[in-house]
């Protein structure tokens, strides 16, 4: 097997590195070289995706993206393929905004740049949305999900929602994607519900679908266990420790 991977994780809307902190334990074992993006400095996804590639060291990379960070890494692969060894994208898609969803995305930004709406309010709106109806009251992952949240901060909420309403479409780019490919969401996610997760899975030809049972839009923290197995048991695909592949592939 060949140990020392690097991989890039991408996080998502509201969020900072620490929506990956119960992967990072188990992603950083074998020697691999994980490096953590910031999704909330840049106003496009091209120049969100381009700044991530800049931050990892020379040759082949993995990525993955959760949420916002799956379209920056559907972008990074178009800026980078020839680099890109794997893909994971969770609780993602790969379609454009509807004119509906860009519409809301524009009433917050407006919102919160002219003090009509609270930033704290808008954030926490988000939570019903985002996590498992069991978790709503889960005081630790919602503290949490704030904190990200006020780390981000409304200009950066605001760089974040114009890079989302903007993004390409990704749909007829998805059957150039050849490596080893986990696509991976929440079963109750309301965000990005599991329809967008099989249209991507029937679409790229070397990807394994999973679907996480108990579980909202907040895959990485709500069910952490579940999604380290999976990540695990692709990033031995690529590495080539077919052992492992087992949890991906039952």
């Amino acid at each position: 097997m060949n140990d020392g991977i690097k991989l890039l994780l991408l996080p998502g809307l509201l969020n900072d590195g620490r929506v990956w902190q119960n992967q990072l334990p188990v992603l950083r074992s074998r020697q691999r070289e994980v490096v953590v993006a910031t999704t909330f400095a840049q106003e496009t996804v091209a120049a969100l995706a381009s700044e991530a590639i800049a931050g990892m060291p020379a040759g082949p990379f993995a990525v993955a993206g959760f949420s916002l960070g799956g379209y920056v890494a559907l972008e990074v692969f178009r800026q980078a393929r020839h680099r890109v060894v794997g893909m994971a994208l969770l609780d993602t898609g790969a379609r454009v905004d509807s004119e509906q969803s860009r519409q809301l995305r524009q009433r917050m930004i407006d919102g919160v740049a002219t003090g009509s709406a609270d930033f704290s309010a808008v954030a926490a709106s988000f939570l019903p949305r985002l996590v498992h109806p069991s978790r709503v009251e889960d005081s630790s992952l919602t503290e949490l999900l704030i904190s990200m949240a006020r780390t981000v901060g409304a200009e950066g909420f605001a760089r974040q929602q114009r890079a989302a309403m903007a993004r390409p479409d990704s749909v007829g780019m998805l059957h150039e994607i050849t490596c080893p490919t986990l696509i991976l969401c929440g079963r109750e996610d309301q965000v990005t519900p599991p329809e967008w997760s099989e249209e991507m899975a029937r679409r790229i030809p070397a990807a394994k679908w999973l679907v996480i049972p108990h579980c909202g839009h907040m895959a990485p923290l709500e069910q952490p266990g579940a999604v380290n197995a999976a990540m695990e048991a692709w990033l031995a695909g690529i590495e080539g420790d077919d052992s492992e592949r087992v949890a991906l592939e039952g």
